[in-house]
């Protein structure tokens, strides 16, 4: 265990003015509140803090993080309390180490719901006070060296957690050299053949080419001496985990991969890392595609460095990094450069960030979300995604995560112009709303008076901000269509059994599907999460149709004269549960019409032939049939899917033809046998849910009863 007069020298080595004396209390109370335990290695427990504390001075942090590194666990696990520490260390370290217990707490890779709260409640630690996270981390990563000592299962629970969590979230704080060790360490208990095997290649690699980084370094620093650039230049092979992402990535094997060593070049100016980037461009050949200048377009967490790829002349790639020394500082420490010290005094860096504004940019999207899958995927969305840098065409700088799409760009200005977006310019060229954005390029968004957010723009946004305002678009415009149709489906489901649907019967269903309130079950009912059956059921259980009992087809429509036939009218297709109207017509009995058929405008002068109508009660057979018409994705198996849709929903697809046939999508008509308007509803919901079906409509058309009108 180190000493405490040895943590105070790793303090004092940056920040001489330092307060010794409240290091060596804090250090004594940590010891004597801990005294008695022990960690799973046997060794004494406050080893542990004393560690996490050492961890924390390499980052060069002030004294109220180091101290709560030292005292982060007693409250949680001694019997010290927050009014002790705020009465001997002072009220900042006193809620440090509250905020720090708090997050120990979280279990962060418990069940989805738990976890999507768990992450709320991380952001709102972080924006509290970033240091929070800081020993949070140094903690995690302690515990990640010294992990062998826990039981294989939670060994690989830590591990897991770690690699999704903890080191992503260095990573987005600009601690790459934190996020680099954190996945290594993980990597080593979650697949340690695959770690060994790479390290195996490493060391034949390194026999039949000899000492490389060794060589590169030398050459690269006598490029820049020949150019009078002062420059640093180091050297190093990446970690295990890297390669072995890009192993995967790539899908090809190590011998194939040539970027697994990278270079790192520090200048003394800005100018000079440009100056170094052309020596080295003139003397190794630059890889197309792999340059980005993080100077001119930094990271949101402060990281600036300009990155380059180069070939040698064995065509072997070699990463390099070039950046000042400030920049490395920031790129080093990430958002922590904020405390760090220098020769005693806080550090003046131009380039670290505020970590207010860099939290604050990071959640300010998240609020919005209620759903936990949704906010949880836009958490991950935001946190662990790389930036590209497009331009607007004013020449301001939009950042984006790569993979982003015009769409992303639209709603990251303002989310009235994603909600009217109808096209996007790329670099002045007319591209698709799905076209991947690439470094440097100009886009100009089109929008238009009208325009709403579609279903299918949630396949095309990628960010987390658009997503949510999509989806919430989406909710509101998509409630009052689903309320208007759920009331007319508990009309006609409350008609069958000699009810109404009042607001009354409706309020008691809500209650007994425990549902928020009478609009909630018909919005329900409307998109089909809850069937009229279960409406009913839940008011009237003792009235609700049997299933065994179905109405007969020939004696499905009621109000005719005994023996009359009918026929449904080609021109609505009307379904049972739909308010219906007949026509009579010599010699062919009675066609029956949806009540909002617009062909029966051609009978408002012949008031003697119709007939007030309604189905009969019960469960009918899927026997009507109706005409939907479709526009569908031109790819393989996509009309198999679409079958099997339907297949599933117990319909039977009676007749299929194509309209039309392009490279990109077909236009089909397809008459499908139902039981009912809910059950054709429930069809269309589960096909316009279906991302390969562009459009999906009921056919009416009022020109095909024009025969039957002639005939009189």
């Amino acid at each position: 265990m180190i000493a405490a007069e040895d943590l105070v020298a790793l303090v004092r080595n940056y920040n001489p003015r330092t307060n010794e004396k409240l290091i060596h209390e804090a250090y004594d109370f940590g010891r004597r509140m801990h005294d008695g335990q022990f960690r799973h290695s046997g060794e004494p427990y406050f080893t542990h803090p004393v560690a996490v504390a050492a961890i924390l001075t390499e980052q060069q942090l002030d004294d109220a993080t180091i101290i709560t590194a030292l005292l982060h666990d007693t409250i949680e696990d001694t019997r010290a309390s927050y009014s002790d520490i705020q009465q001997r260390f002072g009220t900042d370290v006193a809620d440090l180490v509250d905020g720090v217990t708090k997050l120990t707490n979280l279990q962060l890779s418990s069940s989805e719901t738990k976890q999507a709260e768990n992450f709320r409640k991380l952001f709102m630690a972080m924006s509290k006070d970033l240091r929070v996270i800081l020993v949070k981390l140094a903690d995690r990563l302690h515990n990640m060296r010294t992990i062998k000592a826990m039981r294989p299962e939670k060994q690989v629970q830590k591990a897991r957690e770690t690699m999704d969590i903890y080191a992503p979230l260095a990573g987005r704080m600009g601690m790459q050299w934190m996020r680099e060790e954190l996945e290594d360490l993980a990597f080593r208990v979650l697949n340690p053949e695959g770690r060994a095997s790479i390290i195996r290649r490493f060391i034949n690699l390194q026999k039949e080419a000899g000492d490389v980084i060794h060589r590169i370094t030398g050459d690269m620093r006598t490029e820049l001496e020949a150019a009078n650039i002062e420059a640093e230049v180091f050297g190093r092979a990446k970690k295990p985990y890297s390669i072995w992402r890009k192993m995967q990535e790539k899908g090809m094997g190590f011998s194939r991969l040539s970027d697994i060593y990278g270079f790192r070049v520090i200048t003394r100016s800005e100018m000079d890392c440009y100056r170094a980037l052309g020596v080295i461009h003139q003397r190794w050949r630059s890889v197309p595609g792999r340059f980005k200048d993080y100077i001119s377009q930094p990271k949101s967490n402060g990281y600036r460095s300009i990155h380059t790829t180069v070939s040698g002349r064995d065509g072997k790639r070699v990463e390099v990094q070039i950046r000042t020394r400030q920049m490395h500082d920031v790129a080093e420490t990430g958002v922590a450069a904020h405390w760090s010290y220098r020769d005693g005094v806080r550090t003046e860096n131009p380039f670290a960030v505020d970590p207010a504004r860099w939290i604050a940019s990071l959640t300010e999207q998240f609020d919005a979300e209620e759903d936990h899958d949704e906010f949880l995927e836009a958490v991950k969305l935001e946190m662990y995604s790389d930036k590209v840098f497009c331009f607007t065409p004013k020449g301001d700088v939009v950042k984006l995560p790569r993979g982003a799409t015009p769409l992303d760009y639209a709603y990251a200005i303002h989310t009235r112009i994603g909600s009217a977006c109808v096209g996007a310019k790329v670099d002045g060229i007319r591209v698709p709303l799905w076209t991947r954005l690439k470094n440097g390029q100009s886009v100009e968004i089109i929008t238009a008076e009208g325009q709403t957010p579609q279903g299918t723009w949630l396949d095309i946004a990628t960010t987390g901000k658009a997503r949510t305002a999509i989806r919430r678009a989406l909710r509101e415009a998509g409630r009052e269509r689903f309320i208007k149709l759920g009331a007319e489906l508990a009309r006609s489901a409350f008609e069958h059994v000699g009810k109404k649907a009042t607001d009354k019967v409706l309020e008691k269903a809500a209650k007994t599907l425990r549902l928020e309130n009478a609009g909630e079950v018909l919005a329900r009912l409307g998109s089909a999460e809850i069937t009229s059956r279960q409406v009913v059921h839940a008011v009237y259980p003792d009235l609700t149709p049997s299933d065994e009992s179905q109405v007969e087809a020939h004696r499905a429509v009621i109000g005719m004269e005994p023996g009359t036939g009918f026929t449904r009218a080609r021109c609505c297709q009307p379904l049972p549960g739909e308010r219906i109207v007949g026509i009579t017509q010599r010699g062919k009995g009675v066609f029956v019409h949806a009540i909002d058929c617009e062909a029966l405008a051609g009978f408002e002068d012949q008031p003697d032939r119709w007939l007030d109508l309604h189905w009969a009660e019960g469960t009918h057979p899927a026997a009507y049939d109706v005409t939907l018409e479709l526009t569908i994705g031109n790819d393989a198996g996509v009309l198999g899917r679409i079958c099997t849709l339907i297949g599933e929903r117990l319909a039977n697809i009676s007749d299929l033809h194509f309209i039309d046939r392009k490279p990109d999508f077909f236009r089909l008509r397809m008459d499908i046998e139902l039981r009912d308007a809910e059950h054709l509803h429930s069809v269309m919901s589960a096909l316009d849910a279906e991302s390969d079906v562009a459009s999906v409509s009921r056919r009416r058309d009022p020109s095909l009863t024009a025969v039957a009108t002639a005939a009189e």
